[in-house]
């Protein structure tokens, strides 16, 4: 990665700290989960709606930490928002794998594209410490979009006798 692009990454996850995207709970809500990286005490609570057809109508969230752990949630809610949770899923494993790279990731345009902001964080994968911050938020939304699935699940299974 050249000078110029890790500044330019620095610059994007230090906007998203300062100028978080869908920072605030929702009241309306199918499942609320809390997250904690005892490694270092970040923290986030989230909340997501998963519409009927199966996107992700709403999420929300709150967090104390470092600049990486909140820029990243910011940068996850922004994508995932109003996209199918198949989809989301697909995206929080893509950026897994690029937090497991240890800085290798050889990103190709479609990756980019497809990560949009997310890619800012690839310089973070070569520090193992650091990982677990900017996944949090990506646990956090694989979490509860499971929870609300199962709730979902548990529902139906009701109406149907």
């Amino acid at each position: 990665m050249t000078l110029p692009l890790e500044s330019m990454y620095r610059e994007i996850i230090l906007d998203h700290y300062k100028h978080p995207q869908h920072r605030g709970l929702p009241v309306e809500f199918d499942a609320e989960v809390h997250h904690v990286n005892p490694t270092c005490g970040d923290e986030v609570t989230l909340r997501v709606r998963v519409a009927a057809d199966g996107t992700i109508a709403d999420l929300g969230w709150e967090g104390e930490g470092c600049s990486i752990s909140q820029a990243s949630t910011s940068v996850m809610s922004g994508l995932v928002t109003g996209k199918p949770v198949k989809d989301a899923l697909a995206l929080q494993e893509r950026f897994l794998e690029l937090m497991q790279s240890r800085g290798e990731a050889e990103l190709s345009d479609a990756d980019e594209d497809e990560l949009e902001d997310a890619v800012a964080f690839e310089g973070v994968s070569k520090y193992p410490a650091r990982v677990k911050c900017a996944l949090l938020g990506w646990m956090a939304m694989k979490s509860a979009v499971a929870e609300a699935g199962e709730r979902d699940a548990d529902e139906l299974k009701e109406t149907i006798g």
